[in-house]
C-alpha cells in the first residue's frame, strides 16, 4: 500500500486530512479509518456480482471492525453485516442497523444472547451445532416466533493460511461435519421444527486468502452437497453462503486478489455446477478486506535503543494492546514516518511497543528516515482487528477513532481515560 500513499508538504495524507494535524487534535495512539476506501471497496464486491448477472448479498463479517459508526456506514451502503456476539449485535441496534439485514453466528452462542436475537427478529441466526438448535427451538416455542435460519457446514476444505485461520476443515471448532453426516442430522432437525424457516447452508474456510482455488472447490463442494440434500430432504437452498477470508495486502510479500477476479471465478464455477438447476442467492462475508485497507495507526516515536551489530529498536507509545495481531499470528505490518514522507530511508529498525512483554514488536524490520522523539509513525491496513481486539493490559486506556471522508475528520470512538479504565472496580 505504500505506494499508493498520497503527502502533501512533507506529511501523510489520509482521505484528504494531514495524520499530522489529527494527532495534533486528537493524540497517539490513533485509529483513522479513510471511510472512502471503505464505500469504495463494498462498490467493487457488487460491481462483480452485477457483472455476473448472479442473485447476491454482500454481509460485512464485523468481528473485523465492530463500532456504532461502521454499523451506519453499512447501512448507508445497503449492505448485510453478520455479528458473532451479544455486544456486537448490541451494538449494531444502537446504531439504527435494521435489524432484518444483520446474520447472528458463533459457535457458542448463550441463551440470553439468542434470545436477544429472536426478539429484535434479526434476518438469521446462522445455525452450529446441536446444542444451538436445541436452545433455539425451545426459545422460538416459548415465545411463539419464527426466524429465518442457516446451517455452518465444515466441508472439509481448508485454505493455505495461518492454522489458527483456518476454519473449513473437518477437525474445526466450527460448524456441522459433512463427511461423518452430522450436516444431515442437522438438516433433518430444522426441516422438522415448525418455527424455524431454512434459508440456506453456509462455510467458511479461512482468512487471509490469496488464491482462489480453495473458493472455486467450497462453491462446487456446497453445490454437491445441495444436490444429496435434495435428494434425501427434498430441499433446495434459496441462499449458498461461502463465507469471507478474502486477502489483503500488508506488505510487499502479500499479493491479494481483485474483488472482481474472485467473484468471477466463483461464478463461473457455481454456474457450471448447477447448470440443470437454478443458482441460489450467493453471500459473501468479507470483512478485512473492506476496512483492512482503509485503516491506519498513528503513534509518537519515543526513546531508542542502540545495540552494535545489530538493528536499533525504535520505540513507540502503543503496541500489543491496540495490535496484537504481530504478537497473536506473526503478522508483518509496513509503516511510513507520517511527518517526513519526502526523506530517505537510512536504516532498518525494530519497531517496539511500550507493552512488557518481549514479543511486543509491531513490525520486526522497517526501513525509515533517521527520526527523533515526538515524530509520527504511521502503521498501514491496520483496519481490521485492530481496535475490535484492542485491550487495557499494563492498564493502558484503548485509543480513539477518527474517521475522514472527503477532507473532513470526525470523532467516532473517544479516547478511554484512566478513569473509565476503574471505572467497573470496586473496593475490597
Amino acid at each position: 500500500m505504500i505506494n499508493d500513499l498520497t503527502s502533501k508538504d512533507n506529511h501523510l495524507m489520509i482521505g484528504g486530512v494531514d495524520s499530522v494535524d489529527l494527532v495534533e487534535k486528537y493524540g497517539t495512539p490513533l485509529y483513522v479509518f479513510d471511510v472512502a476506501m471503505i464505500r469504495n471497496q463494498i462498490k467493487k464486491f457488487k460491481s462483480a456480482f452485477q457483472k455476473e448477472n448472479l442473485n447476491y448479498q454482500i454481509s460485512y463479517a464485523s468481528k473485523a471492525f465492530a463500532i456504532k459508526a461502521i454499523y451506519q456506514v453499512m447501512k448507508q451502503e445497503d449492505v448485510h453485516v453478520d455479528v458473532v456476539s451479544g455486544g456486537e449485535l448490541y451494538t449494531a441496534l444502537q446504531a439504527g442497523f435494521p435489524s432484518e439485514k444483520i446474520s447472528f453466528h458463533g459457535n457458542n452462542k448463550s441463551r440470553a444472547e439468542l434470545l436477544m436475537a429472536v426478539k429484535n427478529q434479526v434476518g438469521l441466526i446462522i445455525l452450529d451445532n446441536f446444542h444451538e438448535i436445541a436452545l433455539l427451538s425451545q426459545i422460538l416455542k416459548d415465545t411463539d416466533q419464527n426466524i429465518k435460519v442457516m446451517l455452518r457446514l465444515t466441508p472439509g476444505i481448508s485454505a493455505h493460511t495461518h492454522k489458527y485461520d483456518q476454519t473449513g476443515q473437518t477437525d474445526s471448532k466450527f460448524g456441522f461435519d459433512v463427511n461423518s453426516d452430522q450436516a444431515k442430522q442437522a438438516m433433518q432437525l430444522v426441516l422438522s421444527d415448525p418455527h424455524m424457516e431454512l434459508l440456506g447452508i453456509h462455510a467458511h474456510i479461512g482468512s487471509q486468502i490469496f488464491g482462489t482455488q480453495g473458493f472455486k472447490l467450497l462453491a462446487k463442494k456446497m453445490v454437491d452437497i445441495s444436490k444429496q440434500f435434495q435428494a434425501d430432504f427434498n430441499y433446495w437452498p434459496k441462499v449458498i453462503n461461502l463465507g469471507g477470508g478474502f486477502g489483503i495486502s500488508y506488505n510487499d510479500n502479500d499479493d491479494p486478489i481483485a474483488a472482481k477476479t474472485f467473484i468471477s471465478e466463483i461464478a463461473a464455477e457455481l454456474k457450471k455446477a448447477c447448470q440443470d438447476r437454478s443458482i441460489p442467492e450467493i453471500w459473501i462475508e468479507p470483512g478485512r478486506s473492506i476496512v483492512g485497507p482503509a485503516g491506519y495507526t498513528l503513534y509518537k516515536i519515543g526513546s531508542r535503543k542502540d545495540i552494535p551489530n545489530l538493528k536499533s529498536y525504535v520505540s513507540v507509545d502503543g503496541g500489543m494492546g491496540d495490535n496484537i495481531r504481530p504478537a497473536l499470528y506473526q503478522a508483518k505490518y509496513e509503516a511510513v514516518v507520517a511527518n517526513k514522507m519526502n526523506q530517505e530511508n537510512v536504516e532498518t529498525v525494530h519497531i517496539a511497543g511500550k507493552y512488557c512483554e518481549s514479543g511486543d514488536i509491531l513490525i520486526d524490520s522497517q526501513a525509515i528516515p533517521k527520526t527523533s522523539p515526538g515524530d509520527i509513525l504511521a502503521v498501514l491496513d491496520t483496519g481490521a482487528y485492530g481496535y475490535s481486539m484492542a485491550m487495557n493490559y499494563n492498564r493502558n486506556p484503548r485509543p480513539a477513532v477518527v474517521f475522514v471522508e472527503n477532507g473532513q475528520d470526525k470523532l467516532v470512538v473517544k479516547r478511554e481515560t484512566y478513569e473509565d479504565l476503574i471505572s467497573l472496580d470496586l473496593d475490597y
